[in-house]
């Protein structure tokens, strides 16, 4: 199923804090939206890029709970791990986030959903760093890329 969806996804640096901000909205209400970023079988189809494959080692999305998972393509694997700062269902997931591959370069990511009522969601995300120059690294790693097609794929899922 291709997605009809014309929802842009909004990617801005914040040009006084080290912080990327991610808005996008979906064609679906803010449960649902919820679930497929917690329910590791949801994820699984849809974070990432088209041309990587997801695998979880473990994902417990609650409040005091962590997660690693591993993106493969072209014959590499990239792993990511964090914890779960603060859940609340349907509405925020505050975390951590690190890439392996750069373990002294840890995120605060804050996810808010906001219901636009008509079962319709926009979804904020914020991803906090430690410096501009790992801001503007982060940016620089394709990671648009990632998160573009990523939502794209969750329209899909959300919308069959």
């Amino acid at each position: 199923m291709t997605s009809t969806s014309t929802h842009e996804t909004e990617i801005t640096a914040d040009p006084d804090v080290p912080l990327v901000r991610i808005t996008r909205e979906f064609d679906a209400p803010p449960a649902k939206v919820f679930r497929a970023h917690t329910d590791p079988e949801l994820l699984v189809q849809w974070l990432g890029p088209r041309s990587t494959e997801m695998r979880i080692d473990h994902y417990d999305c609650r409040t005091g709970g962590s997660y690693r998972y591993l993106h493969s393509s072209d014959g590499n694997e990239f792993g990511f791990r964090g914890c779960f700062h603060e859940v609340r269902p349907s509405e925020l997931i505050v975390q951590t986030f690190t890439f392996e591959g750069f373990p002294d370069g840890v995120a605060l990511e804050r996810l808010v959903l906001t219901d636009l009522g008509d079962g319709r969601t926009r979804l904020t995300a914020t991803s906090l760093v430690d410096s501009f120059e790992a801001r503007d690294a982060f940016l620089a790693s394709g990671m648009e890329v990632g998160v573009r097609e990523g939502y794209e794929r969750l329209d899909e899922l959300l919308a069959g």
